[in-house]
């Protein structure tokens, strides 16, 4: 698995010229947990890296890795197998709840928030929530929040995890 990383990060180095900074940057953005996990290396784009749910054996790889913070948008009814805080706690790293329940909640308002909570960090900073969904959503309203076309917005969230929510976040970028 750790080779199959290798070449994959390789190749998109040799390709890398071909492709604008912010698209480099978009590509990397969501982290698949099994790989972070066989590999035992993760590096954040621009301190940010999007996930699922992650359990304690790829918690121990992003604060091996420098983390500093973990950003949860569960909600507290949800199962994370674990008790989440207090892995993150042991392991040294700080542990934020922001729940992102409901639709309402995949807001401009709930990604300047983010943006406040990432930017407070120390360090390096894993925002996840069920499967990234939630996190591609905000991530896509952060990029717009900072200038970026909608096309652009969205493609970034969706390399952040976007997926089913892309009807919610479309909606919010027309009401601007």
């Amino acid at each position: 698995m750790a080779r199959r990383l290798l070449i994959a990060v390789m190749a998109a180095l040799v390709c890398g010229a071909a492709f604008s900074e912010d698209e480099q940057i978009a590509s990397r953005l969501k982290v698949n947990l099994y790989d972070v996990v066989d590999a035992g290396v993760v590096q954040p784009v621009n301190g940010i890296t999007a996930a699922g749910q992650p359990d304690k054996a790829a918690l121990e790889v992003f604060a091996g890795n420098g983390y500093s913070t973990v950003i949860d948008l569960r909600g507290e009814q949800e199962d994370r197998g674990l008790d989440e805080a207090a892995v993150v706690e042991a392991l040294g790293m700080d542990y934020i709840t922001f729940p992102i329940t409901g639709l309402e909640a995949i807001s401009f308002e709930s990604a300047g928030k983010l943006d406040q909570l990432i930017a407070s960090a120390d360090g390096p900073v894993l925002v996840h929530c069920g499967s990234s969904n939630r996190v591609g959503a905000l991530l896509a309203l952060r990029k717009s929040l900072a200038g970026a076309d909608d096309e652009t917005s969205l493609a970034y969230g969706i390399e952040g995890g976007l997926t089913s929510l892309e009807g919610r976040v479309k909606e919010v970028l027309n009401e601007d």
